[in-house]
């Protein structure tokens, strides 16, 4: 099965839509399947006094509030059409989380194809009931949740219309970056187990190693932050990977799913002609004259394995030979 790859660009466009573009085209050479989005109206997500992550406070300066930090990160409607129609143009999917209502509304009109819900909304029974409502594909965030809250999205999601196998979970740690030691990769497969659902995972650790032992570990789904520069400005860029560190990820995810194979144990194309080389054949071990039964002292085994295999062993001793062996010479019968 082929990993579908989202490269995350969220808000590290920092609310600037030639950032978003080029951003578009940095996912499309990685090789990803998606790019996604954040969409927002500042005012609908965050009170005036809600406080900063402490994340968002080490990796954006100023003294802001969340509020005046999501109003100078939102794009509005024509750049979000803007960018639908350039992914479009470079065949790749573009994707957005919405973070309220009126923002699934814009994505709905837009035309998404797969609803992504951010960690934070798993909570939020209006948000959810909405969602569920479009019977879109969806793809669930899990982050800082219980398995109970995401039972109770599951059920409300389905609930309200979408079909459960529309639906993919995934594993997350909303810390950024998340420690190696908190990441608990397991998750996903206990999650996959209890919901019999898709799951995937959402990666916010630093690198790639753990995104791809997540498809090792059968992840259908693959989120990763990214940005343009490391450097810049704003809440994400220091947890999110750059331009080559992402086609990294994309090459070694691929290569990984063309390692699974078939599951067929046999010898490869490539590894049969390695056969007569490593292999071994029954030979003499000293000169055997004609006539001469086969014993074990007169008949050992050594490379190559082009004679008769050393398995059959037990059907050469105490037969006659029917010719002359040198020592090495490959016993025939």
């Amino acid at each position: 099965m082929r990993t579908f790859i989202i490269a995350e660009a969220g808000v590290n466009h920092n609310g600037n839509l030639e950032v978003a573009m080029k951003m578009v085209d940095s996912a499309v050479n990685a090789g990803v399947d998606a790019v996604k989005f954040q969409t927002f109206h500042a005012e609908n997500v965050s009170t005036a006094n809600a406080p900063k992550a402490e994340y968002q406070m080490t990796m954006n300066s100023g003294n802001e509030s969340q509020l005046e930090m999501l109003k100078e990160l939102e794009l509005d409607f024509d750049s979000h059409r803007e960018l639908m129609n350039h992914c479009r143009r470079n065949n790749i999917m573009f994707l957005s989380s919405p973070f309220d209502i009126d923002s699934i509304d814009m994505l709905n009109e837009l035309g998404l194809e797969i609803f992504k819900i951010p960690s934070g909304e798993i909570v939020n029974l209006p948000y959810l009931r909405k969602i569920g409502t479009l019977n879109k594909k969806v793809i669930l965030s899990t982050g800082m949740a219980e398995m109970e809250e995401i039972k109770d999205a599951l059920d409300v999601i389905v609930d309200s219309g979408t079909r459960k196998e529309n639906i993919t979970v995934l594993h997350c740690n909303t810390e950024y970056p998340t420690p190696y030691e908190d990441v608990n990769l397991r998750a996903m497969l206990t999650i996959k187990e209890a919901f019999d659902i898709s799951v995937g995972y959402s990666d916010h650790t630093p690198g790639i190693d753990v995104a791809i032992a997540a498809v090792a570990l059968g992840a259908e789904v693959i989120e990763k932050h990214f940005t343009l520069d490391r450097n810049m400005e704003g809440p994400d860029h220091k947890a999110s990977l750059e331009a080559d560190e992402l086609k990294s990820m994309v090459v070694a995810i691929r290569n990984i799913e063309t390692a699974f194979g078939n599951g067929v144990k046999k010898p490869s194309a490539s590894e049969i002609e390695n056969r007569a080389v490593v292999r071994k054949s029954i030979v003499a071990s000293r000169p055997i004259k004609k006539g001469e039964l086969f014993t074990e002292e007169s008949i050992t085994v050594k490379r190559p394995g082009i004679g008769i295999s050393p398995m059959k062993w037990d059907n050469v001793i105490g037969r006659t030979s029917k010719k002359n062996f040198e020592k090495d010479g490959i016993i025939e019968l």
